[in-house]
């Protein structure tokens, strides 16, 4: 009888001590309810909420690996619940992003619409060149639907950055967003190559099919983007935070589907195809322009005009987002940060800026377009 009692006494002592000690290990892995950031997660990435399940590693002695799978488990449902840190949560209620940025977008949204609906009528029944015109034609057409979707970014960012339009109006937004950027420089750049051929070797452009070569190059250009365009649809773009009870629209991504170096990759690709190679032609095409107008002393001071708005265009729209697009996920893969994505967003939103500035353009251009007749008849019987 007295083993008996000893036994039971030395099986309690054991259980509670067993029983404390998991207790102890475990409070490491409680969330800190103190008002901070419940986890650390670097700017604008965000992951599911900690799950409740007793976690392997709190076991004494244990020795494996954890699993890392189940953190991404998550995004098989329809909505996603992600936590971020305070930084993140900061930019989302601060004014910038639900005042300022909205208001630039209205702007863009009015100045937008009718500058480029002034454009088409006039290409209906003003246009003289009819290469050119299919040029202007495809450039404002981006513009228009890049205009049409700005309603949804508005009322996104005046709502508190709370997307209400569901997963697939977001994607649609997010590809027209970045495929009118690339749009207008692939275009810019095409345009340029027109006026180069037809300025700098003018008896080969006279004999080119003007019209077949245009459609082609613009063809060209819109199954490049929607290529391009087809990861970004693809990819889950809306996330719930329920640190603010909102769904964020492309400004929030979950760090399991970024891990992938294809992002790196593909982001790297896009701003070299669409903004570099387009920037190197662009230079190339009116530096020779305006050398050879000097050559023939002719008339080209339109050309320093274009030359300037292009580079205006280039220099507010496209230059500030591309570069810290570039640097933002060099940053991100290389050193696991991205404390430039706030600047990003605020390059993205200058970027908009293009559907107001392309259709003045237009009217540099066929003010040129009124005096190349005389300089091609100049070099015809010089």
């Amino acid at each position: 009888m007295i083993k008996m009692k000893t036994l039971l006494w030395v099986i309690t002592q054991l259980l509670f001590f067993s029983s404390s000690t998991l207790s102890q290990s475990g409070a490491d892995f409680e969330p800190d309810n103190s008002g901070e950031s419940i986890i650390d997660i670097r700017t604008f990435r965000g992951a599911p909420p900690p799950s409740e399940e007793f976690p392997v590693s709190a076991i004494e002695g244990w020795t494996g690996t954890i699993p890392t799978i189940e953190k991404c488990a998550m995004d098989k449902s329809n909505v996603v619940t992600l936590r971020v840190n305070n930084s993140t949560m900061d930019y989302l209620r601060s004014s910038l992003s639900t005042k300022l940025i909205p208001a630039m977008y209205i702007v863009v949204f009015s100045v937008g619409v009718s500058a480029n609906t002034a454009t088409l009528w006039m290409l209906y029944f003003q246009a003289k060149s009819i290469s050119m015109n299919i040029f202007y034609l495809n450039l404002a057409v981006a513009d228009l639907l890049f205009c049409v979707t700005l309603p949804f970014k508005i009322a996104y960012h005046l709502h508190g950055n709370n997307w209400l339009f569901g997963e697939v109006m977001c994607r649609v937004t997010t590809a027209v967003f970045y495929g009118n950027m690339y749009c207008t420089t692939l275009l810019l750049a095409c345009i340029s190559i027109s006026r180069y051929l037809a300025i700098v070797h003018p008896f080969t452009y006279r004999g080119l099919p003007k019209r077949t070569y245009a459609m082609l190059a613009c063809g060209l250009v819109w199954v490049t983007l929607f290529l391009y365009m087809v990861p970004l649809f693809i990819t889950r773009q809306v996330y719930y935070l329920d640190q603010l009870g909102i769904y964020t629209c492309h400004d929030v991504h979950n760090t399991c589907e970024m891990m992938s170096p294809f992002h790196l990759y593909y982001f790297i690709s896009l701003a070299f195809v669409g903004f570099i190679i387009p920037l190197v032609v662009i230079s190339f095409c009116y530096i020779s322009i305006i050398r050879t107008l000097k050559a023939y002393d002719q008339k080209w001071f339109w050309y320093i005009k274009v030359s300037l708005l292009i580079l205006v265009i280039f220099a507010i729209c496209f230059t500030p987002s591309n570069i810290l697009l570039i640097t933002h996920h060099v940053n991100y893969y290389n050193n696991n940060t991205d404390d430039l994505y706030f600047s990003y967003l605020i390059a993205l939103c200058l970027g908009s800026l293009n559907s107001c500035l392309d259709p003045f353009l237009y009217f540099l251009m066929s003010k040129i377009t009124d005096r190349s007749s005389a300089y091609l008849t100049m070099v015809k019987t010089s």
